[in-house]
């Protein structure tokens, strides 16, 4: 079985992926019940604490250790703390996998037990993957997904498409990190001939892109051939909520680009890594040692016909915290 956890962890893909012994959800829930201390408990068997799960366990001495997963959902659902959830949707117990959304004040996170059996690749394989960076590698097949993304005006009528998906700490639209608003399709092109479109789009349509759209365009600089110069200056930006001035208002480019030169470090910080290939560039931005990395993936279908699996499942990181969902 799979433990995860997205989070401020201090690691390029802010996750922690590890393996636990046991084969379901609800033996490892069974083996922690009796423990006398369940904060050192969670920590030891998941590589460290997870925010609010000791809470089930704190409780576990006047309560009936579970015999089923209906039992078990009874008992999370009343008595596992988690923060935020007006409408109680934030703990998914099913029979092979356990889905829990919280936040710890600062920032949204989530945690998930997946059994070897629940683990589809299409939904998770993003969210099981734990080495910098994603592979590169192409192919000339068709690649199609069932995701919700954002699409921008298509530049063309060809079969391969473009796809940006930043994860990131406060996102325009929505102010948390979990709930994302999905990836930005460019419908028509591959990644060489990304740059040229954005530098070259209309300033005024331009404008009403989603938001990642066009701060990848403010990122292209007037001589750039392909998006590599643009993603080098995205990991050199500071703050866990980087962007130019007017980046919602100014349409044109010229001016716009500039702003992101402005006091623009030579250098990213350091723990940023960077990695480009002709058909995905990827960046995990280092912030500071509180909210670690953010990451920044853009790739087209001819790198996500070789890894269908990593390339669905990041769409659906994207576009929902629980990777089930939909």
């Amino acid at each position: 079985m799979y433990f995860v956890r997205r989070w401020r962890d201090e690691s390029p893909l802010s996750k922690r992926v590890i393996r636990v012994a046991d084969a379901t959800v609800l033996e490892w829930f069974r083996r922690g019940w009796d423990q006398e201390d369940p904060d050192d408990w969670v920590g030891g068997e998941l590589d460290g604490g997870v925010y609010g799960l000791e809470s089930i366990f704190e409780k576990a001495q006047d309560l009936p250790r579970p015999e089923t997963v209906d039992e078990l959902r009874g008992l999370l659902d009343e008595h596992l703390w988690v923060e935020g959830d007006d409408d109680g949707t934030f703990i998914r117990l099913d029979e092979h996998t356990l889905r829990v959304r919280t936040d710890d004040d600062e920032v949204d996170l989530a945690y998930y037990f997946i059994e070897d059996v629940a683990a589809a690749p299409d939904r998770v394989a993003f969210l099981l993957w734990d080495e910098w960076p994603l592979p590169a590698g192409t192919s000339d097949a068709v690649f199609d997904h069932d995701v919700p993304v954002q699409t921008v005006r298509p530049a063309g009528a060809g079969p391969d498409c473009v796809y940006s998906v930043r994860v990131c700490w406060q996102h325009p639209g929505t102010g948390t990190n979990l709930d994302l608003a999905g990836a930005v399709a460019f419908p028509g092109l591959t990644l060489p001939e990304l740059a040229g479109y954005l530098r070259d789009a209309a300033d005024p349509e331009a404008l009403g892109w989603p938001h990642d759209a066009r701060l990848l365009r403010a990122l292209v600089g007037p001589q750039d051939g392909d998006m590599g110069p643009a993603m080098e200056r995205f990991a050199r930006l500071g703050g866990y909520d980087p962007e130019p001035a007017g980046i919602d208002t100014v349409a044109e480019h010229d001016l716009i680009h500039q702003r992101v030169l402005k006091d623009l470090p030579a250098e990213p910080l350091a723990g940023t890594r960077v990695g480009l290939a002709p058909h995905i560039a990827q960046v995990a931005r280092h912030i500071d040692s509180f909210f670690g990395f953010d990451q920044w993936f853009v790739f087209d279908t001819r790198w996500a016909a070789a890894h269908p699996d990593l390339a669905r499942s990041l769409l659906r990181y994207a576009a929902h915290w629980d990777p089930f969902d939909g």
